[in-house]
């Protein structure tokens, strides 16, 4: 069997990453996970501290990371289930008629909703999986803490010649995400 050396600096993989080539799951949103068709990797950017000097202040790199939002597009089913499992999570979180709502969604025990860490029941971790074109897993990105802040509308449009199945966005807040590669054994 031949040993192929690899040469420093030269590129080993020369496929693209696809963007259809992903998996979402949120613990507390199982039908929204299911039904996703766009979500992004949040970019994020590190504050600067600025050193002054009677020429010009020198930028230095600053102490704070700030994650920008995650956003995810889905897919609505026939019965509203998973636009309504998110407004239900904004909803309970916020408690907009009555405190009664913020009570319910607490009283919610479900296990795989539920993270043990989260003694108010607001949050949820959640996972973004990477293929490779072979539709391989290849790496993970587990969201710490998420929560929406902001659910789309809903467009109807009866002007339409073709049916286009209507989607709604959701965006979320999070502590933090970590990306670590999926090593598969191969036999």
């Amino acid at each position: 069997m031949a040993v192929r050396k690899t040469i420093p600096g030269q590129i080993e993989n020369r496929n693209f990453l696809s963007p259809v080539g992903f998996n979402f799951q949120v613990n507390r949103a199982p039908t929204v996970s299911y039904f996703g068709n766009s979500i992004n990797i949040p970019g994020m950017s590190l504050g600067i501290a600025e050193q002054p000097n009677y020429l010009t202040n020198i930028p230095l790199p600053g102490d704070k990371i700030d994650f920008q939002d995650l956003t995810l597009r889905f897919l609505i089913d026939e019965g509203l289930e998973n636009y309504m499992e998110i407004q239900k999570w904004i909803r309970g979180i916020g408690f907009p008629e009555s405190l009664s709502e913020i009570y319910d969604f607490q009283k919610d025990d479900d296990p795989i909703k539920q993270p043990e860490r989260s003694q108010l029941n607001l949050y949820s971790d959640g996972t973004l999986t990477i293929l490779d074109s072979n539709h391989i897993s290849k790496f993970k990105i587990v969201f710490e803490n998420l929560f929406p802040y902001s659910l789309g509308n809903i467009e109807f449009d009866a002007t339409q010649t073709d049916i286009e199945y209507l989607t709604a966005e959701v965006i979320f807040k999070y502590s933090m995400y970590n990306i670590t590669e999926i090593h598969h054994i191969c036999d």
